[in-house]
């Protein structure tokens, strides 16, 4: 049966948007944004603080495993990290050698290690020794840096290296996030290695993720920017649904967006929570037009009283359950 992953989105998909995007069912778990781990042993609150999940067993509100990604250089301070966070029992440890942003890569962190494949097994060795058995490691990466020169390397050197399974997300670092993908190197990786591959990259629909399979050979995906996008594309998939959104579907997203707005506030301050709720709006207007509305309605909103004044006049309560009951 195939398997479906919601993707680490650094500064998108945190603990708020992971409980919400998996309460509607559909997923095998989920993967954090990383922790940075450079010449220090990270206290355990770093790592809670990241994915509250470590404390309700590692797992979402819905239940949905949360994997632990971690993102460095140095073979030893990443085992003895993830080491560490095995304390938590978390359901996984993931790696990144994907993140294409700058300021990650400047610091040798994410895709800049692409060039490396024997560091990438070093890396991959050593987080496997240090972690029990009974937690998997995976990883996660892009073909290359300027091209996929070397992508059969690094698969292979991860999966010397011990990984239990390996996320492609198929364009290089310098491909960044542009629309241009290249699915048919995932097939190619899949057929020299012999680890599961988990395809990654510009599913946004049904007909994307049959493309993305039919193209990779691959039966297990992990969604991304598709899944704020559409976050009933999961559930979908699995019912093998058609593409059109309903007007169920959108009385079910409002339920999800209230939940959303009131976690947000919790977690944020006041001013800060507005731009949370904006970037989500942002994304699903590629899939909701009633999205769109919502996004114009409380688009020049600043504070977090001006936007639940907004969504109330588009229909959409936002009150606490507690309060919604009473």
């Amino acid at each position: 049966m195939s398997r479906i992953v919601l993707a680490p989105m650094e500064g998108l998909a945190d603990d708020v948007l992971r409980a919400v995007l998996t309460s509607a069912g559909g997923y095998d778990w989920c993967v954090t944004e990383f922790v940075r781990v450079t010449t220090t042993l990270l206290p355990h609150s770093c790592f809670t603080r990241l994915s509250p999940e470590l404390k309700n067993g590692s797992r979402t509100a819905g239940g949905t495993p949360v994997r632990i990604q971690l993102l460095g250089s140095d073979p030893a301070m990443l085992a003895q990290n993830a080491a560490h966070l095995a304390l938590l029992e978390p359901a996984g440890i993931d790696l990144n050698f994907g993140c294409p942003t700058p300021l990650v890569n400047r610091n040798r962190g994410g895709a800049a290690l692409l060039d490396e494949p024997e560091l990438l097994q070093r890396i991959a060795s050593a987080v496997r020794r240090a972690v029990p058995p009974a937690i998997p490691v995976t990883a996660k990466m892009r073909l290359g840096i300027e091209d996929t020169e070397r992508a059969l390397d690094c698969a292979l050197a991860l999966e010397a290296g011990g990984v239990q399974e390996l996320v492609v997300h198929a364009r290089t670092k310098a491909d960044g996030y542009r629309p241009l993908v290249r699915w048919e190197w995932i097939a190619h990786i899949r057929e020299a290695v012999k680890l599961p591959i988990i395809a990654n990259g510009e599913v946004w629909n049904v007909a994307d993720y049959r493309r993305i399979c039919a193209t990779t050979g691959c039966t297990d995906v992990m969604l991304g920017r598709g899944a704020v996008a559409d976050p009933l594309l999961a559930r979908r998939i699995r019912a093998g649904a058609e593409e059109h959104a309903t007007d169920a579907d959108w009385e079910e997203l409002q339920r999800m967006i209230a939940e959303f707005w009131v976690r947000v506030q919790q977690k944020l301050l006041p001013h800060l929570s507005p731009g949370r709720l904006k970037q989500w709006l942002g994304l699903m207007q590629r899939s909701y037009p009633q999205a769109e509305r919502l996004f114009r309605e409380i688009r020049e909103a600043r504070r977090a009283p001006e936007v639940s004044a907004g969504l109330k006049r588009c229909g959409i309560d936002c009150r606490p359950s507690e309060a919604k009951a009473s």
